[in-house]
């Protein structure tokens, strides 16, 4: 589903990315845990073309994408839930799930159902600003808008910064739910070891730029010190 090779890219001027290597497949759920300043968000922000690449390749779907624009990225299925959630507090719930669906041809534009049946809160306060939500109910509109192209992959930063933990159980429920239910394949960047442990299928470690470990949750519910050590400050 999603390949990326050797792939250096930067940030700000200084060379973040040093020869990545990470093989998603479909129907996933990987993980990407590390510590602070090791690449994680940048290689993200890289996979969706926000920042350029140096040199590597990025396949998706089999076919490169490293140097399409962030609208064609994403016209290709991939939806992107960035770090800070980045939605609109003086829309309404409803006009902010429209701005997702502008990505799709003009006779497309309309809010699947099942965005609702995954989160009936929107449903509820479809009318409401999103500025008034909690933090939790922010991040859940979030992926809601990206969810709304119908996406083939779902690119979550950090979904649990500043969230309660009921609030993060729930998101995690949900992400599994629609996994399950139409095999979405997605990929969370996550400090939080807990909604790792919870959600994900495989988690791979980030150190200085590089992938350096990838290990099936069996492994590491076995042995649960295999996260500590990747990201203890």
């Amino acid at each position: 589903m999603l390949k990326i090779e050797n792939l250096h890219a930067s940030y700000g001027g200084s060379l973040v990315l040093h020869g990545v290597n990470l093989s998603i497949q479909p129907g996933e759920i990987q993980a990407l845990m590390g510590r602070n300043g090791m690449g994680k968000t940048t290689l993200m922000r890289t996979i969706m073309g926000l920042l350029s690449s140096r040199s590597g390749t990025i396949t998706f779907d089999g076919q490169p994408i490293q140097n399409l624009r962030t609208h064609e990225i994403a016209a290709k299925g991939l939806g992107y839930v960035p770090q800070g959630r980045e939605i609109f507090g003086d829309f309404t719930v409803w006009e902010n799930l429209h701005l997702g669906t502008l990505k799709l041809p003009r006779n497309q534009r309309k809010v699947p159902e099942e965005v609702f049946d995954y989160f009936p809160i929107l449903k509820e306060r479809k009318n409401q600003k999103a500025g008034s939500f909690s933090g939790g109910q922010q991040q859940m509109l979030a992926i809601a808008r990206a969810l709304v192209t119908r996406p083939k992959m779902l690119l979550l930063d950090e979904p649990s910064e500043g969230i309660q933990p009921s609030i993060v159980d729930q998101i995690s429920e949900i992400l599994k739910k629609i996994n399950a239910q139409t095999g979405l394949t997605i990929l969370i960047v996550e400090q939080n070891v807990d909604m790792v442990l919870e959600t994900a299928t495989r988690c791979a470690f980030m150190e200085k730029g590089r992938i350096v470990e990838t290990c099936s949750m069996e492994d590491i519910r076995k042995d649960e010190s295999i996260i500590t050590c990747h990201i203890a400050v």
